[in-house]
Order: structure tokens, then C-alpha cells, then sequence
């Protein structure tokens, strides 16, 4: 109660002036609002915009601390040379102390940098403009650590958080105005502003850069990144599915990926619909893909043939798109609202990602790119499905007057 009523005091006391923002921002982040609404009202919740991004967030543990163990895991693989393939979700080699530490000493410096800084700028622009400061950047401050390679040094973390807060949400009036997902914007600028640390077979295992010319330099390739260069791939199905592979922290375990989309789902915060019709576009281009490789249209010379020749529903598991589709494409604010426009958004995301990953052996991921383009298009594909409904409407109303 001490503290509770400090802060209350201190909202008290500064209400009103330029810091009152700052004050009401951690006092409500900490306790429920103390102001309820006077009146009548027409619908009553008992959800807020911070239960929401609450919920995300429960929803993306599970990957944060997988992301850890993997992180320790693949980093000892890499050491001692020693991968099971098709070891069981549940082994001790993967989950034990040793891999633990490892992988928290790498990532949990992100989330601090990762949330310290977005709401460092939150808060900065909060005061500035004189509104309060809104919980939108709670889940993408866990959004961006899960998204990027491991060993991303903390300053370009630091930069690339800055320019996608003030950029990618701010300029557009925070947050429910921006127009492009922000964990997105922050690592698209990441990729195109520092390349060389986010692709490659040496930026997805902890320690594979500093060792990266030596003697006993570590290769983290990602699967991706083994097809793109026509290498065979060691891992199975299962090795994907549950996540022992390497890639950016939170995306490589499908399984969880999964878990966390029914929880979604279930508490009515994801859409169902953007999930699903992802996937399905994805399946879509890669079963044209397969169709064209068993055709003979490219043969083996070709530098696209490996990622043709990938099984259709392996592009569910390898890479970011299943992380991308149920965690990203999935924002409400950036994302189709209208029912069929969620099919049709959804589905283009997922058609387009696996085209970019084949057609683009240089960065064999399409997910982000997919995303950031119809995050641009959202609002134009739910324009004409609203149209489309209203010229219907219209010409019912037209044949039951004639």
C-alpha cells in the first residue's frame, strides 16, 4: 500500500504538468486504472488494451525460454559436434542448466536493451506531446529479442529499436495509428542497416563470430541457408518441428509456435483466420514449386532447385513464417479487420513468403518482407470488401423494390 499510494501522490502532484504522462504510465502499468466510467454505457468488457498485450506476452514465453535452452544447445553442438537428430522434445541433452545459462547470458540482454530502450523513447515522446504513454510496446519489446540472431551486438539492438519506435509507430501518432508492424520495421532496418549480422552461417550461434577465421570457428547454418546453397540438410521433419535447429531465438520450435497460437485463439486476441489462410498460401506456392520441379521445368543445375524441390509442408517449420504468421501478420492494428479480407491478407502473406524464400537465395526468408508489403495493402483490401459488400446490399435493395 506504501508504495500504491506514493506513486498516487506523485500523479497527484504532478498532474497537469509535462512529467504527468511519465507518472500515470507507471502507476497504471503497475496497478489496475483507479478512474471507472461515470454514466451509462452501452457495452461493458472486462478487457483492456494491457491485458491484451499481457496475454500476447504469456503467449511468447514459452518461445523465450525454448529460445534460451536452443541458444545453449546449438552453441554446444557446434562445439563438441555431437547432434542427435531425432532426439526426443523432452531429452536432457536439450534441456539442462548448462544450456540454460549459456543461452540467458546471450538473450536476456536483448529484452532488457529491447524494452529499456523502446520505453525509454515511449516515454520521451509521451512527455513531449503531452498524451499518455500506451502499452503497445509491451509485447513488441519481447517481440524484437525472439526476432533476431542471438549474437546481435546491443548498440545496433539499441538503434534499430529507436528507429522503429519513432519511425515505424510515433510519426503516425503512436500506438493504433502505425501502419507497418514495429518488431518488423525494427528488423528490417537491422537487415538492411547491418547485413552481415543477420544472414549467414555465423550470426545464428552464439560465439560463431568471434571464432568465424580460426581453427575452431563454429558454423550455425540455418536450414534455410543450407538449401539456398544447395548442402544437404541434417535435420528431420521432427528436428524442425520441435525447434533443435539453428535460427533467430524465439522462431525455430513450431511446436510451441503452435501452442501459443491456440492460446491465441483461444482468448479471442489472434485471428484464426490470418493463421490459417497463411498456411495455406504457403502451401500453396510451395506445392506449385514442388509441381514445377517434378515437371522438369528447373533441373538440378538450377539455383532455385533445392528450395523447389523442399516438400510443401516443410516451409510451415524451417525459418520465421510460422512465428511470423502467428505472432505478426496476426497484429490487430496492422492486419485486415474485415472477415474476408483476413482470408485474402493472410493467404497473400503466406503465398509471398515462400516465393521471396525461392526466388531470393540471398536472403532465403520471406516472411518479414511478406508482412511489411501487405501490412501496406491491408487497408486497401478491406476498402474493396466493403465496397464489395455494399454494391451487393445495393442490389438486393434494387430487386426487392423493383
Amino acid at each position: 500500500m506504501g508504495l500504491k499510494q506514493n506513486l498516487h501522490n506523485l500523479k497527484e502532484k504532478y498532474k497537469g504538468t509535462k512529467m504527468a504522462p511519465a507518472f500515470n504510465a507507471i502507476h497504471t502499468f503497475l496497478y489496475m486504472p483507479n478512474e471507472t466510467t461515470h454514466g451509462g454505457t452501452h457495452i461493458k468488457a472486462a478487457d483492456d488494451l494491457k491485458r491484451t498485450m499481457n496475454i500476447v506476452i504469456m503467449a511468447l514465453i514459452p518461445c523465450l525460454l525454448f529460445g534460451m535452452f536452443n541458444a545453449g544447445f546449438q552453441h554446444n553442438v557446434a562445439v563438441n559436434g555431437n547432434f542427435t537428430s531425432g532426439m526426443s522434445f523432452f531429452s536432457g541433452e536439450f534441456w539442462n542448466l548448462d544450456n540454460l545459462f549459456i543461452g540467458s547470458v546471450k538473450i536476456l540482454p536483448l529484452v532488457i536493451i529491447s524494452y529499456g530502450v523502446g520505453l525509454l523513447v515511449e516515454f520521451i515522446f509521451a512527455v513531449i506531446k503531452g498524451h499518455e504513454v500506451e502499452e503497445g510496446y509491451l509485447v513488441t519489446g519481447m517481440l524484437v529479442p525472439l526476432i533476431v540472431p542471438v549474437d546481435i551486438p546491443l548498440w545496433m539492438l539499441s538503434v534499430a529499436v529507436i528507429f522503429g519506435v519513432v519511425i515505424g509507430k510515433e510519426v503516425f501518432g503512436g500506438t493504433g495509428m502505425n501502419i507497418l508492424n514495429p518488431a518488423l520495421t525494427i528488423r528490417a532496418f537491422l537487415f538492411f542497416a547491418y547485413p552481415t549480422w543477420m544472414s549467414g552461417d555465423k550470426v545464428w550461434v552464439t560465439g560463431a563470430v568471434e571464432k568465424a577465421g580460426t581453427a575452431d570457428a563454429i558454423s550455425g547454418e540455418t536450414i534455410l541457408g543450407t538449401l539456398a546453397q544447395g548442402k544437404e540438410v541434417v535435420y528431420s521433419a521432427w528436428d524442425m518441428f520441435a525447434g533443435f535447429i539453428p535460427g533467430s531465438v524465439g522462431e525455430t520450435s513450431t511446436l510451441l509456435i503452435i501452442i501459443g497460437a491456440l492460446f491465441l485463439i483461444f482468448t479471442k486476441i489472434g485471428s484464426w483466420r490470418i493463421m490459417l489462410s497463411a498456411a495455406l498460401g504457403a502451401m500453396a506456392m510451395g506445392l506449385i514449386f514442388n509441381q514445377v520441379v517434378e515437371q522438369g521445368w528447373v533441373g538440378e543445375g538450377s539455383k532455385f532447385f533445392d528450395l523447389m524441390n523442399t516438400p510443401y509442408w516443410h516451409h510451415l517449420l524451417i525459418g520465421g513464417f510460422a512465428f511470423g504468421a502467428v505472432y505478426m501478420a496476426t497484429d490487430p492494428v496492422t492486419a485486415s479487420q474485415t472477415n474476408k479480407g483476413k482470408w485474402i491478407y493472410g493467404f497473400l502473406i503466406g503465398f509471398l513468403s515462400i516465393m521471396i524464400r525461392v526466388f531470393n537465395p540471398a536472403y532465403p526468408e520471406g516472411v518479414m518482407l511478406a508482412i511489411l508489403l501487405m501490412n501496406v495493402f491491408a487497408p486497401t483490401i478491406d476498402h474493396y470488401v466493403v465496397q464489395g459488400n455494399v454494391k451487393r446490399r445495393l442490389k438486393r435493395a434494387k430487386v426487392k423494390t423493383a
